[in-house]
């Protein structure tokens, strides 16, 4: 049959075909083809539509949890519960949704899951496979264990409640880093920046270093032992030790603001906190930027530790110049332009120019949370005082609100890593070499600098403030970012774990203990930030004298040259640029001066005091107030005879100016013991007359 078939084409016969046959064939190839892309684009669709519900729900997840805290932190408020702040709160429901997550939620397997094995060298971070000629992209997620071939379904649901450490970086840090500078009481702050300054500074390098070199003599003992898994050099140690010295005390420092603790330690404790994770972050990106010559990329060398040196102060003064010259910029388009008519556009440029420093200063390789940090000190102190009424109620209000959801997103964050995390390294040697290890490192930073403070400050850190401040040195959300950035190796797999474990303990031991560690050290609570200076009592002429020497001259000069020009050319505040200028640059002083400068000159509208201990009490005695029978009024104050005496008169008319502004009124209705030396105004013509009351203010 089959060779009958065939004996016409072996004999050069020819079979006629029909013209239509061809294109039947090409027809039936390209309706199988256009079959076979409707169901891919139809599975594809299938699976964003998952995907886009999986990740929903994985977002009520942490909005469930902030509500949780939220609603908790208001009974704890409400019964006056201290022993644990919110933060810790936060902590405990995200390790109890880590746990039903790790083991009580199972994904059932995809039957599309095809697994085939490709020999290649390194990990591609992007891969194309050609599916039947089609190109398909896939991406990097990590390393799945050989022992964990059959969980494929639920590592991938634990990675999608891992985010991406860009998240924090770029979208929760830097409302948490603005609004720590942009609500500085810099009062208290530049009372006491030079012991400020020494403890974020010089302790955070100190602590960097007594750290990592405890952790690397822990490292060597472990390799001797047999208990190190992987490759974990000196510098690794140093990196360990410069993430770990970033403090957050934000359990401490909020008992303290509802406890009213002394003033002077609150601004210690804060201040330490706000510049010690900027410096903290800039010595761990210098610490990896050690690179010596030769092929051994971890031994010492002198020149690669400058370089290493040059490039910390490189970026620092970098991110510090760009934060400042963006605050500038802002105060300059809010003074000379319209935008307070309209407070909601006022708002929402002060938002996103606050916002871009940080992504700018990343942009150009330095470090956001420095130029955002001082960004927001810039904005504080210049910008506020150009926005309107409603504008300054505003960004104070949505940067606080930033700052709560920001910091109790990355605490409820912390509890689920625990056990969403899929590479932890958990060593116990290297887990008590931590603990050891952050606790002299704190030691060698307080004590030792506590002492040599104490020699050149008239207002003495005592040994219980001291003890407060070791006690208080915790870890958080700085610590965290920096140690969740890089998890690719096995040493920085081991940092991680080990500082989420610092992490829980100084926020839950710690910050937990503070009422009781307040009290056994007799740390006196209930203090007003501002009856602490009143209650001092009025001051002579050459007791205010003394008290201006006192202060340290470089932040004296500071004073003078901000009050006589920048504040004049940044804001409406301070005197007009043409009194305090060159005649021979008036043309520019009138240019650069506004007109509500004129209305405004005289005192400035904000409490930026550069003092000392004890020279905001003598402010007072510049100021009485007269009132007569008719209910006027009059303010006299002293003409200063001299240059030194005019910054104090300055000085006294900025604090009336706050004292007016509602911090604190005192009118006793009887004539003091001892008149005040203070000249006050006659009372006016107005009949019928009779004998003033004076009241102090």
């Amino acid at each position: 049959m089959a060779s009958t078939q065939i004996s016409p084409l072996l004999h050069g016969k020819s079979l006629t075909t029909p013209w239509w046959l061809p294109l039947a064939l090409l027809a039936l190839v390209l309706v199988g083809r256009g079959e076979g892309n409707a169901m891919d684009n139809v599975a594809t669709e299938r699976l964003a539509e998952e995907s886009h519900r999986q990740d929903s729900a994985n977002l009520l997840i942490f909005i469930m949890l902030l509500t949780l805290t939220i609603l908790t932190i208001w009974l704890f408020k409400h019964r006056r519960f201290r022993f644990l702040h919110e933060t810790g709160l936060a902590m405990i429901y995200g390790l109890l949704v880590g746990v039903i997550l790790r083991f009580g939620v199972h994904v059932p397997p995809s039957m599309s899951e095809v697994v085939q094995g490709c020999a290649v060298n390194a990990s591609p971070a992007t891969l194309l496979v050609n599916v039947s000629g089609r190109f398909y992209e896939y991406t990097l997620k990590g390393e799945v264990s050989r022992g964990k071939g059959h969980q494929v379904q639920d590592d991938e649901m634990l990675r999608k409640v891992t985010f991406d450490p860009e998240v924090f970086f770029n979208i929760l840090l830097p409302p948490i880093i603005f609004h720590a500078g942009y609500s500085l009481k810099r009062r208290h702050f530049f009372r006491n920046i030079g012991s400020i300054l020494a403890y974020a500074f010089m302790g955070t390098v100190v602590s960097c270093f007594i750290i990592g070199l405890i952790m690397y003599g822990f490292v060597s003992f472990m390799k001797v032992v047999g208990q190190l898994g992987g490759d974990f050099y000196f510098t690794d140690c140093l990196f360990f030790g410069a993430i770990v010295s970033a403090t957050d005390p934000v359990t401490v420092l909020a008992i303290f603001n509802e406890l009213k603790v002394d003033v002077d330690l609150y601004a210690l404790l804060f201040g330490e906190s706000v510049l010690n994770d900027a410096v903290a972050i800039v010595l761990s990106s210098s610490i990896v930027a050690y690179q010596p010559a030769g092929d051994n990329s971890h031994s010492f060398e002198a020149m690669a530790l400058l370089k290493s040196f040059g490039i910390f102060l490189g970026v620092f003064s970098g991110s510090f110049a760009l934060g400042v010259a963006t605050g500038v910029v802002t105060a300059l388009v809010t003074k000379f332009t319209k935008l307070r008519d309209f407070p909601l556009l006022e708002t929402a440029l002060f938002f996103l120019m606050s916002w871009s420093t940080f992504l700018l200063a990343e942009a150009c390789g330095f470090t956001g949370v420095v130029a955002v940090l001082f960004c927001g000190i810039t904005q504080a102190h210049y910008t506020y005082n150009n926005l309107s009424r409603d504008s300054q109620d505003r960004t104070k209000q949505l940067f606080e609100l930033l700052n709560f959801l920001a910091e109790n997103f990355i605490f409820s964050y912390m509890g689920l890593t625990l056990f969403s995390f899929q590479s932890h390294v958990f060593n116990p040697l290297f887990i008590i070499g931590a603990f050891v290890a952050v606790f002299l490192g704190r030691a060698a930073n307080i004590y030792p600098l506590s002492f040599l403070l104490n020699l050149g400050r008239k207002n003495k850190i005592g040994s219980n403030f001291q003890h407060v401040m070791m006690f208080a040195g915790l870890r958080g959300a700085m610590t965290f970012a920096l140690s969740i950035r890089d998890t690719a190796t096995y040493a920085r797999q081991m940092m991680f774990s080990t500082t989420l474990l610092i992490v829980f303990f100084t926020v839950w031991i710690c910050g937990g203990g503070t009422t009781p560690m307040l009290s056994f050290m007799s740390i006196p609570v209930g203090v007003d930030s501002d009856q602490d200076h009143s209650s001092s009592g009025m001051l002579d002429g050459s007791q205010r004298r003394n008290t201006k020497h006192e202060s340290a001259w470089p932040f004296r000069i500071w004073y003078n040259f901000d009050h006589n020009y920048l504040k004049p050319l940044l804001t409406h505040s301070g005197p007009p640029l043409t009194a305090t200028l060159p005649a021979c640059c008036g043309p520019l002083a009138r240019c650069l001066t506004s007109p509500q400068a004129y209305e405004n000159e005289g005192p400035l509208h904000d409490e930026d005091f550069i003092l000392n201990d004890a020279s905001v009490s003598s402010m007072y005695a510049d100021v009485t107030v007269s009132t007569d029978s008719s209910g006027s009024s009059g303010v006299k104050h002293h003409r200063p005879a001299s240059a030194d005496e005019s910054l104090d008169h300055e000085l006294a008319m900025a604090e009336h100016e706050v004292a007016i502004r509602g911090t604190r009124l005192v009118l006793p209705m009887n004539d003091p013991t001892d008149p005040p030396t203070t000249v006050t105004l006659p009372p006016p013509p107005s009949p019928p007359r009779s004998d003033p009351r004076r009241h102090r203010l």
